[in-house]
């Protein structure tokens, strides 16, 4: 019985994460239009996009690009199917930093200027927002007392309470991480990049389409790294956990419609000095209370 409730848990995850994450670009489009006094595309404008792409041919200038777009699609799934499974956060962090080296790989496997340059700078994004998701697990198991994702639903309190300096940096490099600008050095999913689509210029067709994919899963787990932050024992938080998602991903929409794109080396700087001074502070005081 419990094997089979393990594997309806993992099926229903496998349906729900792509539709949440499909969703809420089709809600980041919208907005974006409307920010910009545009109608803006349908809602499930994202869903559509993907099954066209997957109607065409695919074309790649190398064959083996196509296998790390599948394996870089294949772990951003595992990651987000780990974290609700209640596994540990490190795991889950190890595998989904794998998929980004995947989808690395591909970008250099292409001949193109433009996907070269836009993958030296994913790669760079990666070096970017490592350090503070890696201080920000280490916080929440000074805080929960165990890197189990099951754990932060039976903590007393929320983990951001004791952790807001590291919260407030997670929440800054979940801008480089979902590709928003200032940050969105490596490739945009709007039409104001001089890359033409960076990493993404030579994939077409299911390769493309593996890349959206694995662009919702990107959004689901950094909202639910979020989530286990603000969630805790009480059932009411629940819903204050997934406000404050919503929240936070509308924060990101606008901080893309509003700042103008930086350079690299004032990313990286900015990052790394966001990610020392906040996770620094943060575990130095919660060493005295």
């Amino acid at each position: 019985m419990v094997i089979l409730m393990a594997i309806l848990k993992i099926f229903g995850i496998l349906i729900l994460a792509p539709l949440c994450g499909g969703l809420l670009t089709g809600i980041d489009r919208k907005i974006t239009a409307r920010m910009q006094r545009r109608q803006g595309p349908p809602l499930l404008q994202p869903f559509y996009d993907v099954i066209k792409l997957l109607q065409k041919e695919a074309t790649t200038v190398n064959h083996v690009t196509r296998f790390y777009i599948t394996l870089a699609l294949f772990f951003s799934v595992f990651t987000v199917v780990l974290f609700w499974l209640g596994m540990d956060i490190l795991l889950c962090i190890f595998a989904f930093t794998l998929a980004s080296m995947f989808f690395v790989v591909a970008g250099y496997s292409s001949f193109s200027p433009f996907s070269f340059a836009g993958t030296e700078r994913e790669l760079l994004q990666i070096m970017c927002y490592e350090p503070m998701v890696l201080i920000a697990a280490f916080g929440y198991y000074k805080v929960i007392g165990s890197f189990s994702v099951a754990a932060a639903f039976s903590a007393d309190r929320p983990a951001f309470v004791k952790l807001p300096l590291i919260f407030l940096g997670f929440v800054y490099v979940l801008t480089v991480k979902l590709r928003k600008s200032p940050f969105d050095l490596s490739m945009s999913h709007h039409g104001h990049q001089e890359l033409v689509k960076g990493i993404t210029t030579e994939l077409t067709g299911i390769c493309l389409a593996m890349v959206e994919i694995m662009h919702w899963h990107e959004i689901v787990f950094a909202l639910s790294f979020t989530y286990i932050f603000v969630v805790w024992a009480a059932p009411a938080s629940r819903a204050y956990a997934l406000l404050a998602c919503l929240l936070i991903f509308f924060f990101e929409i606008l901080i893309d419609n509003v700042f103008a794109r930086v350079k690299w080396q004032a990313a990286l700087k900015y990052s790394w000095l966001i990610s020392a001074a906040a996770g620094t502070v943060n575990l130095l005081v919660l060493n005295f209370i």
